[in-house]
């Protein structure tokens, strides 16, 4: 759900985590997200295939992975346009086991995410988030930040 009420930058300090949640995922949300992006390879949707590669099970495209976390700033920033960069490095995968009950919409990973505010540049009003994202306990996302113009 998108913030109706931007985030003051003089109400910000460095250190600050402005943003502290889970995001669940389930089978459903890779069918849906390969559906929109057109990357349907085998280890985002075929368990087989995906252990038969050496993969733990079925994992998140990585892409969705960090487009759901953006999302998750936007939503704070209100407003997607004022994201003016975002960076981040792909550590690890994101398993998404099959849920016991068979319904593909049962979440069954989830993503562990905190904000924390990394600097302010006043004059440009832009504040950088610094992002940590964890999926089972393992950083799946490194060097995560995350820019908004604020101002």
């Amino acid at each position: 759900m998108t913030n109706t009420t931007r985030p003051a930058l003089a109400s910000l300090e460095a250190g600050q985590t402005v943003i502290d949640t889970t995001i669940p995922v389930s089978r459903a949300d890779l069918i849906a997200y390969a559906a929109a992006s057109g990357d349907h390879n085998h280890i985002h949707w075929n368990e087989r295939y995906a252990r038969e590669v050496g993969l733990p099970n079925v994992i998140a495209h990585g892409m969705l992975t960090m487009g759901s976390v953006v999302a998750r700033v936007t939503d704070w920033a209100g407003d997607p346009g004022a994201v003016v960069d975002a960076r981040t490095r792909f550590t690890s995968m994101v398993a998404v086991p099959d849920a016991e009950s068979g319904v593909p919409s049962t979440p069954t990973a989830e993503l562990a995410l905190t904000a924390t505010v990394g600097a302010i540049d006043a004059e440009s009003g832009i504040v950088r988030l610094d992002l940590t994202v964890h999926a089972a306990d393992e950083a799946v996302l490194g060097r995560t930040q995350v820019k908004v113009r604020l101002a």
